[in-house]
């Protein structure tokens, strides 16, 4: 079953490639990190269980729509789909994982530090948690469907108040992804022109959500229309983590407990 947003991008659907591959990337490069007993904290529509299955010796992911988790069962028997409102991970045993991943989930969390305390309530002496959010800098417009958004400093400093050991990376990308970019902030750029009456500042999230789905769904399309060879020809390889997070789209960031 599929629970479409701008937020949870298609596979399949041109239009959608470099974000749904630039999401898709974070599982390929949380490949080093993950083994033993996995959490994956927001799963969405089960994007990286295949790339990450086969690593570890079980896998437990969390969703808050049931939707999702209950199609997921279906599809993947092997592995433990919760459904659930967190914080808190209600259920979910003290010290109980090697590794957990939280991909573009903590920007949607309204107590984002309780958030942290319960990955680290919940990750082994010794484990390792990977979580990635979008770069603030570099966000071309406002999201409702976010909480908030962060600096590469102020991620920092919120995730240094639960982990000791906290290292700082991004996702950024080549000479395709940064063309890309560069046309979307000029797409969106027009858009926001019509914007007369400043509903993008004004309006609250919970009414602001429907024409931002509407404009951003017509944004990508007008994209890929404008030049779909650079739209088409984007994958997850045009990816690559950087020590540098304040040149990064998306911020990822490797905390040990």
């Amino acid at each position: 079953m599929t629970i479409y947003t701008t937020e949870i991008t298609s596979e399949t659907d041109i239009a959608e490639g470099p974000i749904h591959h630039r999401l898709l990337k974070a599982y390929y490069l949380a490949i080093p990190y993950v083994h033993g007993e996995l959490l994956e904290v927001g799963c969405g529509e089960g994007r990286g269980v295949e790339i990450l299955s086969p690593l570890v010796k079980s896998y437990t992911a969390i969703d808050k729509i049931n939707e999702i988790a209950a199609s997921l069962k279906e599809k993947y028997a092997d592995i433990v789909f919760l459904n659930m409102h967190i914080p808190p991970f209600e259920g979910v045993p003290d010290n109980a994982f090697d590794t957990i991943v939280s991909f573009q989930v903590i920007e949607h969390i309204e107590n984002d530090l309780k958030y942290l305390q319960e990955i680290h309530r919940v990750l082994k002496s010794g484990g390792t948690a990977v979580i990635t959010t979008p770069n603030i800098n570099w966000t071309l417009t406002r999201n409702p469907w976010h909480i908030r958004e962060y600096t590469p400093k102020e991620l920092l400093q919120l995730c240094s108040k639960v982990f000791s050991q906290v290292t700082t990376k991004g996702i950024t990308g080549n000479q395709k992804v940064w063309d890309y970019y560069e046309e979307n902030k000029k797409s969106v750029a027009k858009f926001k022109r019509l914007d007369i009456f400043g509903l993008e500042k004004r309006l609250p999230n919970s009414i602001y959500r429907i024409p931002y789905d509407i404009l951003n769904k017509l944004n990508r399309n007008r994209l890929k229309k404008s030049n779909e060879g650079l739209v088409a020809n984007i994958g997850q390889e045009d990816f690559h983590l950087s020590d540098n997070p304040d040149e990064c789209i998306d911020l990822f960031y490797i905390l040990k407990k």
